[in-house]
Formats: C-alpha cells, structure tokens, sequence
C-alpha cells in the first residue's frame, strides 16, 4: 500500500472536507462511437452535461490494462525512486501539490508532454505502455472531435481535430494514483479530498480509470453527482476552450475527485490543446445571425499563462468574458 505521510496530511484542515452526500448519477449520457446518431448525441450531452462515457471505441482494453499495471509499478517504488521523476516543472512526478498556487490533494501523479513525448526517469516497458496508449486515445480524441463537428455543421469536419493533430499541439498526459487511507474512516461524515474541484483548461479530455469511484460532475443547478466507474469505457469531458469556441454552447464541465478509505484509484488522462499561438474564438459556423461573442479574443498561451496563476477552483474564465456576458449568467 503507498503511505502519503497520512497523519500528517489528514492534520491539513484543507484536505477535509464536510460535502453534501451526493447521489449515483444515472442520466449520464451513454454514447456508442459506431452509432449513426453519435454526432447528434454528442452535441447533445455537451450542451447538458459537458460530459459523456463513450462506448465501442475501438481502444484495445489491453492497452487500458497494461498501462494501469505500469502505472502501479511506478507508484509502488519506494518514495525515493518515485521523486527521481520529479519535481513537475511542469512535466514529472508530484506528490499532493497540485499547481505553483497552494491547491493539494490527497495524490500522487505523473504529468508528462505528448508533443513531443516527456522523457522521465522511468522504466523502458512503462514509457512504451505509455506511448502507444497515447497514441490510441489521441486517434479516438480526433475522432469525437470530427463527429462533435459533424453535429455542430462546423466546415471542414477537421477544424476542431486539426488543432490536435499539429504537431505544434500543446497536449499532455496525466496519471494520478488516489492511494487509500484507511484513516478516512475514523471521519464520519466527512471526506477527504483527493483533487478539488476545477474545469478543465483544454479543448478536450478523455478520461479512463479503474473501477474504484470518486469521480463527480457538477450539474447544471450547482448540485454535485458522482460518477460511477466503468473501467472499460472512456469518459470525454468539454474543456474550457472548447466551451469558448462554441460561444458557450457547449459547457465546460466541473469535476472532482474524492479519496477513498479502502481501495486505491487510478485515473490517466489525455488533455487535447492547441498550439500555443491559437487564438481562441468562438467559431462563426456554431453562431446564427447577429449572434456576439461571449469572450474576449485571446490566444491559448494568454488563456493557459492565465489559468497558471489561478487557483484550482476559479472561474477562469470569467476574466475573459465580456462585461455583458458576466451580467446575463
């Protein structure tokens, strides 16, 4: 079992958290890649939800599993090999600070570029794992992009997926590693948190973990729902930019994860962004008629400079909204 210093963490009143008891969310929309209707339905749960769990994907669950394997090897070494990969400036291994800006969690990850790919101290069979498991959800993250923009009438169908596909694409990597506490117990009623909530900064996110819970979206009426884990599916989430170049059509979703007190979770996701010199607006085609943006015009280098500085559960976009935009929401 990985010990994150426990006493010593549960006595960090910012880890403790008292949250309402949240229910098991059963709407969350359930979407087959191969289905004729899946460009419709995905447009459809980006609006509501900002969130979906995609089926019959096409990525090999050998991939998953090898991957998750590798991933607990790393994070099993003893804490001394583990920070030979780190610190994350910002690629590497960290160890509960999440950010330069004083958010933690009860964590452990590895943060890693995928253009080109990190190059950590780590062993052989782990990067390999890594690398063609990037590769296979990179092919699926231009696929939901194309259908998204099939169901958006954005011309070309590539406009989204291209921003992926340079190779100037500013995308990352992440593992985490939610160890168990069993301390958790002796809190009743309370929790401890494992990463605070946030949005994501990016276009799109594709989320795979094992099947130990934790995860929870924020809804629409501000109330919290937890998700449950499918370890087989992937779970795609609307990032920030994406939200912007729909002009807020499609939303930007809220998440978080809670520890738990027995079983560990393991999570790896691959954040889809644009190269660094993007200018991030909202596309012409998802606009009617006399329609005005909602943001500000800025490049995905002032947005992610920007994010940088903040703090894990800030709105961040709301300093680029314009003045209108912030009185009507």
């Amino acid at each position: 079992m990985v010990v994150l210093s426990q006493p010593a963490a549960l006595g960090h009143c910012s880890l403790i958290k008292t949250c309402k008891p949240t229910a098991v969310f059963t709407r969350i929309p359930v979407i087959d890649l191969k289905d004729q209707e899946a460009k419709t339905l995905i447009v459809k749960a980006c609006e509501e939800y900002g969130f979906f769990k995609l089926v019959n994907h096409g990525v090999p669950i050998e991939l998953m599993t090898r991957l998750e394997a590798e991933a607990l090897s790393f994070f099993n070494l003893p804490q001394s090999e583990k920070d030979k990969a780190g610190p994350p400036t910002p690629f590497g291994y960290g160890n509960k600070r999440i950010g330069p800006n004083g958010d933690i969690g009860w964590i452990e990850y590895l943060l890693l570029n995928t253009n080109p790919p990190t190059s950590l101290n780590t062993p052989e069979n782990f990067r390999c794992a890594v690398n063609e498991y990037v590769q296979a959800v990179k092919r699926l993250a231009f696929e939901v992009l194309e259908l998204m923009a099939d169901g958006l009438k954005i011309e070309p169908r590539d406009a989204l997926s291209r921003l992926l596909r340079d190779e100037r694409s500013d995308s990352c990597f992440r593992l985490n590693h939610y160890p168990p506490c069993p301390e958790l117990q002796a809190l009743s009623g309370r929790n401890l948190i494992g990463f605070g909530e946030h949005t994501d900064p990016q276009i799109i996110s594709i989320l795979r973990s094992n099947n130990t819970s934790g995860l929870q979206i924020c809804l629409r009426d501000r109330s919290w729902v937890s998700v449950p884990p499918d370890e087989t599916s992937f779970f795609i989430n609307v990032g920030d930019a994406l939200q912007v170049m729909s002009n807020g059509r499609l939303r930007s979703v809220r998440h978080r994860v809670l520890a738990g007190s027995m079983k560990s979770r393991v999570s790896m996701i691959y954040f889809g962004g644009p190269p660094l010199s993007e200018k991030i607006v909202p596309m012409p085609s998802v606009m009617i008629e006399g329609e005005e943006s909602l943001y500000k015009e800025f490049t995905w280098w002032e947005y992610k400079n920007s994010a940088c500085k903040s703090r894990l559960g800030d709105n961040r976009l709301g300093l680029f909204q314009k003045t209108t935009a912030n009185a009507t929401q």
